[in-house]
């Protein structure tokens, strides 16, 4: 297995792992239960998307996808111009 991304938060992770799940990509996100000791560990580098070897390349070029996301034309709502609101 290859750890393959850093999610910001458990919500991105948890949201990243369905997106690759519903591609037929199985992944695993390491370091959740140890964010509850924050205070006694480092801040970052906890989260971790893990996936097979097999399945890595695919799966990075589906997340750099989803980092790449733009919102539609004419589609923001007045208040958040340039916000990528999901």
């Amino acid at each position: 297995m290859q750890r393959i991304y850093e999610p910001q938060d458990v919500l991105e992770g948890e949201l990243l792992l369905g997106m690759l799940a519903s591609e037929g990509i199985e992944a695993h996100l390491t370091g959740q239960h140890l964010l509850g000791g924050v205070g006694e560990l480092p801040a970052c580098g906890l989260l971790g998307l893990m996936v097979e070897d097999v399945q890595a390349e695919r799966a990075q070029q589906l997340i750099a996808t989803y980092n790449a996301a733009q919102p539609l034309a004419n589609d923001e709502p007045e208040n958040f111009q340039g916000v990528l609101l999901c």
